[in-house]
């Protein structure tokens, strides 16, 4: 029995003088085993009551264990402090990882007609050349009997035509963008701007949808205001003019994509589209490129319907834009969502005011955007 006590004795001596020297091996230990040994150390220790007593050095010269009210060895202590850290990194590393980026293409590897090999240059062409598609912003003043006011009423009228109709959302942003840059060449008498706007449709629908509406069609909404003869050499003035080019990216290009990075569902389509549509009236915001447009809008509308800023760091990746830089524009189309409802230019409020687009019109705005900005200034 002595024996059997000499060689525990020996054994904790060990463990005792061992615990400073092997301190860095002893913190590579999982918690499993950490916690194990300690539970053991404790438990013999209580086994052996007498033996936790100081006693002075044998004749062999090793060291016992102290006294039972001395703390016991660190080794535990040290564990938990390194399974804190370990956690705290954890944490750390489930938020970077919510953070990164998300590949948005993956879910279309399989499907030919998305071209995901081809993507990334698609949209690095489109950037490339969505500076031809850009006019002046201040293209009005070259024109002697129009003006931003008549422009605005037109392209809400065409809005809702276009509704009508039901055609593409491509069609209705080609042919704004036809308008804009046929306007910016040629100077038109206001009599004639209904014309220009009605073959600007006809001409997209001739790019864009599978069926055409028909010139008649055009006269008869006009009030027949205009002849066929009318219609067709306008046609051949703006094609003239315009050089041909229709190719040229508009923001429902870059929405699509950047509605992909912000993982978006019916409402934020809706949403997005619906603001993105009000801008298209204001002549203002042709100073914005498009990509710029359609990512401030999908940025406002995740504001509007969150409640919150929203802006992830996949929608900054593909749409190479940060928060701050959207925020001057993004407030400029709150103010455009608080007036959408008022004054005679009503048709996109109305057009999205339908079950059909999730009656996105009546999404309170994100004024919070403007109201951070004002008490900026109050600050100051």
């Amino acid at each position: 029995m002595g024996g059997r006590k000499f060689g525990l004795r020996r054994a904790l001596s060990e463990i005792n003088q061992n615990l400073d020297k092997g301190h860095d091996h002893c913190l590579a230990k999982k918690r499993t085993s950490s916690l194990k040994l300690a539970v053991e150390i404790a438990n013999k220790k209580q086994c052996f009551p007498e033996e936790t007593k100081k006693l002075n050095g044998s004749e062999e010269g090793f060291g016992v264990w102290q006294d039972q009210n001395e703390p016991v060895p660190m080794f535990l202590e040290t564990s938990e402090t390194m399974l804190e850290d370990h956690d705290m990194e954890e944490v750390e590393m489930e938020d970077s990882f919510e953070e990164s980026v998300i590949d948005i293409d993956a879910c279309d590897d399989g499907n030919q007609l998305a071209v995901v090999e081809y993507v990334e240059d698609l949209y690095a062409h489109y950037r490339n050349m969505e500076s031809c598609s850009m006019v002046s912003p201040d293209y009005m003043t070259q024109q002697f009997d129009i003006n931003q006011r008549m422009r605005a009423v037109l392209i809400d009228w065409l809005i809702e035509v276009h509704h009508k109709f039901v055609l593409l959302p491509e069609s209705l942003f080609l042919t704004v963008n036809l308008i804009d840059r046929f306007l910016a060449k040629q100077s038109v008498i206001r009599t004639n701007l209904q014309l220009v706007g009605l073959v600007a449709m006809l001409l997209a629908c001739k790019y864009e949808e599978i069926t055409v509406p028909i010139i008649e069609d055009l006269m008869f909404i006009s009030d027949k205001a205009y002849s066929r003869s009318q219609f067709l050499v306008m046609e051949k003035l703006m094609l003239n003019t315009l050089e041909f080019n229709m190719s040229l990216p508009t923001p429902y290009a870059f929405m699509k994509r950047f509605l992909k990075a912000a993982q978006s569902d019916s409402k934020l389509d809706h949403m997005s589209f619906y603001l993105m549509e009000l801008c298209l009236v204001e002549y203002e915001m042709l100073k914005y490129p498009p990509s710029f447009l359609a990512a401030a809008s999908v940025y406002t509308a995740q504001c509007s319907l969150y409640g919150i800023k929203q802006w992830s760091k996949t929608c900054e990746y593909h749409t190479t834009y940060s928060e701050d830089q959207l925020l001057q524009c993004s407030r400029k189309i709150v103010g455009y969502h608080q007036k959408a409802a008022l004054g005679r230019l009503t048709g996109v409020y109305r057009k999205y005011n339908t079950s059909l687009l999730g009656y996105a019109a009546k999404c309170e705005p994100a004024t919070f955007l403007i109201e951070e900005t004002n008490n900026i200034l109050i600050e100051k």
